[in-house]
């Protein structure tokens, strides 16, 4: 039998942007245990806005668990929040009640800010560095500094390590501004992974004595870019069978649906989407082929492929839940899906 040390994921009960919480447990196991194998473990909801401290009992449910390489025998157990029942979602649990489809692919840009001493990582004491330009994709003590690039290789090979499917990273349009993307087919499988890869930047970050700032727009109304979290995304339908006539009721759907999905997509982010910066108007919606500061990014391979392949929304910010944003994406896909259907069967 050997002793393994999970630690337990969830998002607590803050709005409006959830925070991760964790904690061990030590259990014996044969072997790398299996995810039913994993028990549930209750905390106190009172300390993390779940419970009233009267009645403060909440149960963690295993969902996902991941290798974790930066401990002997370690697993990372992201998890579902419910009730003292361990069976009723508890009302912050996202996750248990999001539009879910296995076929709907996503691929989530998540950028975001070191920071230190109240500032972003390479910031000078008062004012600011030189302009944006040379930082975006840089190289160079004097753009990326000597210590954000180790962190987000050390990132990038604990991702891989726990089994995420972490697709790259690079140094961003600001000065200490970063990017890594996860890719998944299915909101809560996209979603599960970028919620732990930012668990493992977060922690790794402790060590370096760095935090990481998600805020879309940490450095307010001023010259440098806010942070964003793209979501790219491919429905078997737009891979396979596609077409402008679908495309373009695809996109009025879109438009009329702004509300639903800025409501999810972050808070803040009337701050980012300014129609400045490579982004649209927050209260506006449009689309375009290679167009960073469209709503709706078209890749050129799309166009050219009979409108077909994957789509941008960019709208979506850094500190945005991902298991919404993905389940908002699929209800508006869903509602012109349905559509069609019926249309066919009319005929």
């Amino acid at each position: 039998m050997t002793k393994y040390k999970l630690e337990y994921l969830w998002l607590d009960g803050y709005t409006p942007t959830p925070n991760l919480r964790g904690k061990t447990q030590i259990k014996e196991f044969d072997s790398f245990p299996t995810l039913e194998q994993l028990p549930m473990w209750g905390f106190d909801g009172s300390s993390t806005k779940q419970a009233e401290g009267g009645s403060s009992d909440c149960m963690l449910k295993p969902v996902r668990h991941f290798p974790d390489s930066t401990r002997k025998n370690g697993i990372l157990v992201m998890c579902e929040v419910m009730m003292p029942d361990g069976v009723t979602p508890h009302a912050s649990n996202k996750r248990a009640t999001i539009i879910d489809d296995d076929n709907t692919w996503f691929g989530f840009e998540q950028e975001y800010f070191f920071y230190k001493d109240g500032r972003p990582l390479g910031f000078p004491t008062a004012g600011y560095p030189a302009p944006q330009g040379p930082y975006y994709c840089g190289a160079g003590y004097s753009n990326v500094g000597s210590i954000a690039r180790q962190i987000v290789e050390e990132h990038l090979d604990l991702c891989l390590d726990a089994g995420i499917n972490h697709e790259g990273i690079n140094a961003e349009v600001a000065k200490g501004q970063w990017e890594f993307q996860i890719f998944g087919k299915g909101s809560k499988k996209a979603a599960d992974e970028m919620w732990v890869a930012r668990y493992l930047l977060q922690r790794l970050c402790e060590k370096y004595e760095i935090d990481v700032e998600y805020h879309c727009k940490p450095l307010g109304d001023t010259d440098w870019n806010g942070s964003g979290m793209h979501a790219n995304f491919s429905t078997e339908h737009l891979r396979t069978v596609g077409g402008k006539e679908y495309f373009e009721k695809l996109m009025a759907a879109f438009k009329d649906n702004i509300a639903d999905h800025i409501a999810v997509y972050g808070p803040d982010n009337h701050m980012r989407l300014t129609g400045k910066h490579e982004t649209a108007a927050i209260d506006q919606f449009s689309y375009g082929i290679a167009d960073r500061g469209a709503s709706i990014r078209v890749p050129h391979s799309f166009a050219n492929n009979g409108y077909k392949g994957y789509l941008e929304d960019r709208r979506p910010n850094s500190q945005g839940d991902p298991y919404q944003i993905a389940s908002q994406i699929l209800k508006t896909i869903a509602s012109v899906q349905m559509e069609a259907s019926m249309s066919e069967a009319a005929a």
